[in-house]
């Protein structure tokens, strides 16, 4: 049996007539660039996600980064973020011209620990960046609380979260903005790139407006240093059609991680837990054991494919050889890095694809 990480054909299987009209449309009208199904899409997800609005953008890089911007954040300041994350967190904030300085995660839920994070703060600190790592929400209410307290921004990077929920909220409430991905492979995925901001911030949201069209607010009348940021209007309209489904496919996914969790009950394999506050939404199913490697390679060797998010944490990376950090500095990201695997993980998996990967995981995994 061969099963994929992600299977993004069942998902055409299911959509693909719904996304094809909505795509015909746009070729229909021709609005091409900001057009109508962009506007629909932002008042769409805001609503969604329980924020006054949102700006769509042309990544989820993109929407961290501008995140940033419109929140004052630039060269000199400091933010801080989990040394445990794609590696795309810590660009957005280099890209401001601001400098990472990176905390260590909890070794239960993967993301940033808040206990670790008030010893970081020194008076160039400016801005924190909590990661909701792979679908599980942080723990943001110490975050909060400790970046009010010292007048510091929170910028949620929610973009491995679209849904997900903390104390019965949904991530991108809490933060002062929050940015999320379309990567195809997302919860939420578009037909190519795509990212948003969503904020309770009128003036936020409109500087965002501003920095993603080329610093204009009328055309040619450019009052900020922008860019070409913005979300394709074709992608926003496959989005329009997608969003609808988000919550089912959702909770298609918690299905699979049950029935994963169930069938891996083995002291030699971790299987991920979620935190009593939040709903994981399992953007990825991560497991640990001891023989990563030579698991993945028998795993492959019949038919599963799988991943490792991510193999080299931020601060052994050559390019930010120059923040200064060195092995051992953040020992729980470390150890993470050499024995997470990610199984597939998708809407669409069936029991018996499961049941199929949890017998050989269990096999590899005991030796």
């Amino acid at each position: 049996m061969r099963v994929p990480l992600v299977d993004l054909n069942r998902e055409y299987q299911a959509i693909g007539r719904d996304t094809a009209r909505a795509i015909k449309e746009v070729l229909r009208r021709g609005d091409f660039i900001l057009g109508e199904a962009v506007q629909h899409f932002e008042e769409e997800f805001a609503k969604y996600c329980d924020a006054p609005f949102a700006v769509g953008t042309s990544c989820g890089l993109d929407a961290l980064r501008l995140s940033l911007l419109a929140s004052g954040v630039g060269p000199g300041d400091e933010v801080i973020t989990a040394a445990n994350t794609f590696i795309a967190t810590a660009f957005a904030i280099s890209a401001v011209g601001a400098r990472p300085v990176l905390v260590d995660v909890d070794e239960v839920t993967f993301n940033i620990n808040p206990a670790q994070i008030e010893p970081k703060i020194t008076q160039a600190t400016k801005a924190i960046i909590p990661v909701h790592l792979y679908g599980q929400p942080a723990d943001m209410e110490p975050i909060l609380e400790m970046a009010r307290s010292r007048g510091l921004k929170v910028i949620e990077d929610a973009c491995q979260a679209h849904g997900a929920k903390y104390k019965g909220k949904r991530v991108g409430f809490f933060g002062d903005a929050a940015a999320f991905s379309f990567y195809p492979a997302k919860n939420l995925g578009a037909y190519g790139d795509g990212g948003m901001v969503v904020t309770g911030s009128s003036e936020v949201a409109e500087k965002i407006r501003i920095l993603r069209h080329y610093g204009q607010k009328a055309k040619y009348e450019h009052t900020m240093k922008g860019g070409n940021w913005r979300l394709d209007t074709l992608q926003a309209a496959v989005l329009c059609v997608k969003l609808k489904n988000l919550d089912e496919w959702n909770e298609a996914r918690r299905k699979a991680a049950a029935s994963y969790g169930q069938l891996l009950q083995d002291k030699a394999i971790i299987t991920p837990l979620e935190a009593p506050y939040a709903k994981h939404i399992y953007h990825l199913y991560v497991i640990r054991l001891k023989n990563r490697d030579e698991a993945r390679k028998q795993l492959a060797e019949k038919g599963i494919e799988t991943g490792i998010h991510y193999p080299i944490p931020i601060h052994l990376t050559p390019a930010y050889k120059d923040l200064g950090y060195k092995p051992g500095d953040f020992p729980i990201s470390e150890r993470l890095a050499d024995a997470i695997l990610s199984l597939p993980m998708h809407p669409f998996l069936e029991r018996k694809e499961i049941e199929y990967v949890a017998e050989i995981i269990k096999t590899v995994g005991e030796k």
